[in-house]
């Protein structure tokens, strides 16, 4: 791989392409992981709320530009996320699919 620079070159493309979605996920890791290590968590919850909230972000980031926010917001969503964790997402979520439900 070092001998052939067009592949660090489309590395560094795609790196820069994907900065924000990148950098949004592991804010969301970091504050997620943060959070459950003040309050006393197991390793094990800490490492997979991480996991989980990063994958959320990856996610919601990518979805961004279909609501017409811009991407450079991404780390916003992402600290968002981390701080309200996976579980909040869920409840969050169910709610609002149970609101739904209920009006059809």
């Amino acid at each position: 791989m070092p001998d052939r620079p067009e592949t660090w070159a489309f590395f560094a493309a795609w790196l820069q392409e994907n900065f924000p979605a990148l950098y949004a996920a592991l804010l969301a890791a970091a504050i997620a992981a943060a959070r459950l290590l003040n309050g006393g968590s197991t390793w094990r919850r800490i490492a997979l709320e991480a996991l989980i909230c990063g994958l959320i972000t990856l996610a919601a980031s990518n979805g961004l530009g279909l609501l017409g926010i811009p991407a450079s917001y991404s780390p916003l969503f992402g600290g968002f996320i981390g701080l309200i964790g996976a579980e909040g997402i869920r409840e969050g979520l169910k709610r609002f699919y149970n609101r739904k439900a209920d009006t059809l």
